[in-house]
């Protein structure tokens, strides 16, 4: 078995960040292939590794076939199936249920902050004027964090005790935060430096500035 997690640009896809944490997480060996995007090249690049045309993508040989997962929550699923003893999902069902509830949360929702606020992984930005929107959608996230935490962070430090797949879905928006220096409760900015400090993170950011350095971001 081998793992490909084809991903894009660094500092700014915060899609690819969320299956890099899962496998990171679970401690399988897989090698990283990045698209930069923004490019004029970009589009030929993505349809030549995936029909879907988007970022990230996991390809997984085995027994002798390769075959591609797309899509954020989808790839960190798989893994969390394939890789049970990591524990990507909360034991207990009823916390399993709500944790996924958050996941599924992040992966269909927060248009405006998402827009208003792009990842910049590496850099730390002014907060530009926030809409009501954004305003209204930050504020879910901090209450859903604090809920979550409130009754699971003694166990771990994060959402949901453990690290788990919430988290990974998390963490863009973790780095949005610390980029534009969004005002946070004390519980919530612990959290964020929890993950800030993975050594996921740690290695990404790296990454990032590279990125930023060498003028591909």
């Amino acid at each position: 078995m081998a793992y490909r997690l084809i991903i894009g640009t660094r500092n700014t896809s915060s899609w690819s960040l969320r299956p890099y944490m899962a496998l990171r997480h679970i401690g399988a060996k897989f090698s990283v292939e990045i698209i930069q995007l923004r490019r004029e090249t970009t589009s030929q690049a993505l349809q030549m590794r995936t029909p879907a045309g988007r970022v990230p993508v996991l390809e997984i040989a085995e027994n002798g076939t390769v075959y591609s997962v797309w899509d954020s929550l989808s790839i960190c699923e798989s893994l969390a199936e394939r890789h049970p003893d990591a524990r990507l999902w909360p034991e207990d069902a009823k916390t399993r249920a709500i944790a996924r509830s958050y996941a599924a949360e992040m992966h269909s929702s927060f248009a405006d902050l998402r827009a208003q606020l792009p990842m910049d992984f590496a850099r730390e930005l002014p907060a530009p004027a926030l809409s009501d929107a954004t305003k209204a959608q930050i504020a879910r996230i901090l209450f859903a964090w604090s809920e979550a935490l409130a009754q699971h962070s003694h166990a771990g430090g994060f959402l949901f005790g453990r690290f788990s797949v919430a988290d990974c879905m998390y963490a863009p928006v973790v780095s949005r935060f610390l980029t534009y220096g969004i005002a946070l409760p004390p519980v919530v900015r612990t959290y964020c430096e929890n993950i800030a400090a993975l050594p996921a993170m740690l290695d990404w950011a790296r990454g990032a500035q590279e990125e930023i350095d060498t003028g591909l971001a």
